[in-house]
Order: C-alpha cells, then sequence, then structure tokens
C-alpha cells in the first residue's frame, strides 16, 4: 500500500491488492476540482476498482458533482469496479436532488467487524 498526497491535503491515494482508494480533503468546488482532476483521470482509467471517499469533504458543489460523474462514467465503462464513500447527509441529498443515485451509487463506510458470535457473554446468538 502506498500513500501519496497532492497539494496541501487534496487528495490521498491508498493502494493495495487490486483497490485503489481516493479520499479527497475540503471544499469539493472548482479550484479543487481542477487540481485532482488530472489524477482521477489516471485512476479513472487505470485502477482495477476505485472508491471515492468523500468523508473528509466539507462542500461540494455541481463542478464537485460533476467530477465524481465523471470518474463514475469512466470507470464503469472499461467494467472496473465503482464505489463512492459518502455518510454526509447534506451530501447524499444533494446526490439524490440531482438524480445522481443510480450514476454515483453512494454507500456508507464499511462497518468495522462486530464481535463474532462466541466472543458475545454466554455465547448467546443474536
Amino acid at each position: 500500500m502506498h500513500l501519496i498526497r497532492l497539494g496541501e491535503a487534496d487528495l490521498a491515494v491508498r493502494s493495495s491488492e487490486g483497490l485503489t482508494t481516493v479520499e479527497l480533503y475540503g471544499e469539493l468546488d472548482l479550484v479543487l476540482v481542477q487540481r485532482v482532476r488530472p489524477e482521477l483521470d489516471v485512476l479513472a482509467r487505470e485502477a482495477p476498482a476505485l472508491t471515492v471517499d468523500l468523508r473528509h469533504v466539507t462542500f461540494c458543489d455541481a463542478s464537485g458533482l460533476g467530477l465524481l460523474v465523471r470518474c463514475a462514467q469512466r470507470v464503469r465503462e472499461r467494467g472496473a469496479e465503482w464505489r463512492l464513500v459518502c455518510d454526509r447527509p447534506v451530501f447524499l441529498r444533494l446526490i439524490r436532488l440531482a438524480g445522481l443515485d443510480e450514476v454515483l451509487c453512494p454507500s456508507p463506510p464499511a462497518a468495522p467487524p462486530g464481535p463474532r458470535t462466541a466472543d458475545r457473554p454466554g455465547g448467546l446468538r443474536v
């Protein structure tokens, strides 16, 4: 796995076992879009599976949505796996109101594994 940071804190890329995760930071507006588009275009063309994580994004406008749509479409056109991690209700609502649910398919972050049945007190099954 490697971590690449661009700019002050705009983008972090993690790659491991064929999965590439991009974490975006700050405000996903025209300024940030212009800074990160070249890197995202390369990843959308080459990564076997691309996850874009918006958990560190504080704002998103139409140019940010446009960048996400562009990435999702490019990844899917070549048959690769696309995932958008988003847990902010305001962004989920924006995506829904823009009619982009089916294009971006936002999903919550993966939950940490819970205790196994045998690890629960008394071995009770729930």
